[in-house]
C-alpha cells in the first residue's frame, strides 16, 4: 500500500497524459508501507531504527512509489530524497526524471536546501551546458512539472561527483549546498528568469 507519510491515508491512484507522464505526483506519490506478517526481522541493536520503520502496525520501507489504476507500482526514489517545499512533499526522483529531458543535461541531481521560511528550496546540480533562458523556457514546457517542483537553485559543474560505484554522491551535494566552487544560478521570488547567484547567504532569507 502506498501511503502518505503525514497522514497515514492512502495516496490517491496516478494519472497521466496521453505521452504516459505523471499528472499528480505530489498527491501521488506516497511510502511504500507492508502489513504482511514478519516482513521485516528488524535492526540489529538499533531500536531507533526499528521504530522507524514500524509505526502504527505497517512496516515503512523508506521506499518513494505511486500506484496506477491497474495497481502497478513505480519507483519515485528514497524518503530521505523527499523535498518539503510549503507543506508539500516532492520526491527529487521525479523532479530529475523530468530534469533529465533538458536538452543540454549530462546528469542530474535534484536535492533540498534548507529555507528558513518554506521549509525546503529545490536544488539541482547538473552537469553538461546551461543557459538560462533555455531553461526556464523548457521548465514552462513540462506538463508534469508542478508549481513547487521547479528548481531555485541551480549548480552548473563539468562533471557529476559519484562515488567508485558510479552513484551520485548526493550527501555531498547536499553538505555543500550554496557554498561551492562552480557557477551557481537562482531564480528570485515572483521571478521565472534564472540570474547569476553572486552572495549565498542572502537568498535562503528571501527565497
Amino acid at each position: 500500500v502506498v501511503l502518505r507519510q503525514d497522514t497515514g491515508e492512502e495516496c490517491p491512484r496516478a494519472r497521466f497524459d496521453a505521452a504516459g507522464r505523471l499528472l499528480n505526483g505530489d498527491e501521488a506519490i506516497g511510502e511504500l508501507v507492508n502489513r504482511a506478517p514478519n516482513p521485516f526481522e528488524g535492526y540489529w541493536r538499533n531500536p531507533e531504527a526499528e521504530a522507524e520503520r514500524r509505526r502504527g502496525g505497517w512496516y515503512w520501507t523508506g521506499d518513494l512509489f505511486y500506484r496506477d489504476g491497474d495497481d502497478h507500482l513505480y519507483f519515485a526514489g528514497r524518503t530521505d530524497d523527499r523535498i518539503r517545499v510549503d507543506g508539500e512533499n516532492l520526491a527529487a526522483a521525479m523532479i530529475e526524471n523530468i530534469l533529465a529531458r533538458y536538452e543540454g543535461a549530462v546528469a542530474v541531481a535534484v536535492y533540498a536546501v534548507p529555507d528558513p521560511v518554506t521549509g525546503d528550496q529545490v536544488m539541482a546540480t547538473l552537469a553538461g551546458t546551461f543557459d538560462p533562458e533555455t531553461f526556464t523556457d523548457f521548465l514552462a514546457a513540462q506538463p508534469d512539472l508542478g508549481t513547487k517542483m521547479a528548481p531555485r537553485f541551480v549548480r552548473v559543474v563539468d562533471r557529476m561527483p559519484v562515488t567508485a560505484t558510479n552513484k551520485i554522491q548526493r550527501a555531498r551535494l547536499r553538505k555543500e549546498g550554496l557554498h561551492c566552487p562552480d557557477p551557481l544560478w537562482w531564480r528570485p521570488p515572483g521571478s521565472e528568469t534564472y540570474q547569476p547567484l553572486e552572495n549565498a547567504e542572502g537568498p535562503l532569507a528571501s527565497a
